[in-house]
């Protein structure tokens, strides 16, 4: 039985949101195949999304970074997380090649993590990175001019730089460190719009505009609430908990629908620039409204691609957090669509490069 070991980072859902379309492509054409997802993404993400059979098992793959909410990071935190992380680096990479070794997988795939590129060196497994970034590159814009930081920048290009190949996902950094870099199309699979049921779910007339306060998979911990309520001509979907006297703001846990369905149902999502949202935004011709964290390595190459291929307006972190929305949210409506469509095959130009090692 052909099996693919899925090493994916838990920093958000972005990751997992690039592997399960590759792996549902590279299903089409291996049969049989078995997919290993090695990460503390929680499985309900993967549930309705992946449709090889697959089998969860939640290790840590990685630090990423240690957030302070979905728009801040907390820097001392992540490098001394990353410091305990290889504090006990050797034992991983056994723990993790034993696993690799009992498993028996054709390939491993990494869509982040430099340890299973290691472990599946150490094991004789060949790795391969798909990813639109790597950590390496992400911690290098957060203050780490002192020498044990560059050490530890140093050991994870190291890692890095065992691995077979690198599918470097558009719109993405250059994955520097890797030997062997080929490019791939932007992924995207967004799912059918079910605008019309959404809409009766929640009750919102047709001259009302459904707004998705979306943020990944970090969660807000507060919105400007009495602004929204009085927003009049707007509702609010957020992906938490909201306060019960709201009318005009609604909880994506009281409605049936996954969190892809609801984006391909709504008017206009407001996120951060994170890889799912921001390219199955413009998949969908859906107006963004984001907010900017500003040292998030690969956020530069997606606001580009928004405002190259799709409809986006930037919010400030001021007017975010104080709900002085409306301007924004009317102009980011008001946007024309692009004329100018990305190609969209990452997912089957990555399956078709991993389909040899199947063969």
């Amino acid at each position: 039985m052909p099996i693919i070991w899925c090493a994916i980072s838990g920093h958000g859902f972005g990751h997992a949101a690039q592997v399960v379309p590759v792996l549902n492509e590279l299903g089409r054409h291996v049969p049989r195949l078995t997919a290993i997802l090695r990460t503390t993404v929680p499985s309900t993400f993967f549930q309705d999304r992946l449709t090889v059979p697959w089998s969860p098992q939640a290790v840590q793959q990685d630090v990423g970074c240690i957030q302070k909410g979905p728009l801040d990071i907390d820097i001392p935190a992540t490098w001394e997380a990353h410091r305990e992380f290889h504090a006990t680096w050797e034992s991983r990479v056994n723990a993790e090649a034993a696993a690799m070794r009992a498993a028996g997988p054709d390939l491993i795939l990494a869509d982040t993590p430099y340890l299973a590129v290691t472990a599946g060196a150490q094991a004789g497994i060949p790795a391969i990175v798909v990813a639109n970034f790597t950590w390496t590159e992400v911690l290098m814009s957060l203050d780490a001019a002192d020498p044990p930081r560059q050490s530890l920048l140093q050991s994870m290009r190291n890692a890095y730089g065992q691995a077979s190949t690198a599918l470097r996902i558009a719109p993405g950094l250059p994955l520097l460190g890797i030997p062997n870099v080929v490019d791939v199309a932007p992924i995207a699979e967004p799912a059918p719009s079910q605008r019309d049921g959404l809409r009766s779910r929640l009750g919102i007339i047709a001259s009302e505009r459904l707004v998705l306060v979306g943020f990944g998979g970090i969660p807000l911990e507060t919105l400007p609430w009495d602004h929204m309520e009085q927003m009049t001509g707007f509702q609010f979907l957020v992906d938490g908990v909201k306060p019960p006297t709201l009318s005009r703001v609604h909880s994506l846990s009281a409605v049936p629908f996954s969190f892809k369905t609801v984006l391909a149902s709504v008017d206009l999502v407001m996120t951060k620039p994170g890889y799912g949202t921001i390219v199955e935004a413009v998949a969908l011709g859906l107006p963004v409204l984001y907010v900017r964290r500003y040292n998030f390595a690969d956020e530069a190459p997606l606001v580009a691609f928004l405002h190259d291929y799709g409809r986006g307006r930037e919010l400030s972190r001021q007017d975010f957090i104080s709900g002085h929305w409306r301007p924004a949210l009317e102009a980011a409506l008001s946007d024309s669509a692009s004329p100018h469509r990305p190609p969209l095959t990452g997912a089957s130009d990555t399956a078709k490069a991993l389909l040899r090692y199947f063969q």
